[in-house]
């Protein structure tokens, strides 16, 4: 099971949603930070995508699902993308199975 996290800087009022957990088919989704379009995207990991596609066994290589760049980096679960401020779960869940 897993579900969906909200997220919201307090500085700037950037918001992004995050998965935690393993869905239906094994994958897992990793938030990553993107340098050059300043956003935070949620990339497909592993599962049976991972086993038909090696591209999508790791985080390694991907790109930037907005703009395509490849400097993105794993996000820190805390830095906002947009002004380098402070971003906090705003507790706000939605399970999905």
């Amino acid at each position: 099971m897993a579900w969906k996290r909200k997220y919201r800087c307090s500085a700037c009022g950037y918001e992004a949603e995050t998965y935690e957990g393993k869905g239906l088919f094994g994958q897992h989704i990793t938030p990553v930070s993107c340098p050059d379009c300043h956003t935070i995207q949620n990339l497909v990991v592993g599962g049976v995508i991972g086993d038909v596609a090696p591209s999508f066994r790791s985080e390694v290589g991907r790109l930037c699902l907005r703009c395509g760049s490849d400097r993105i980096r794993i996000w820190d679960g805390h830095t906002c993308p947009q002004c380098g401020g402070t971003m906090a779960d705003t507790e706000e869940k939605e399970f999905w199975t």
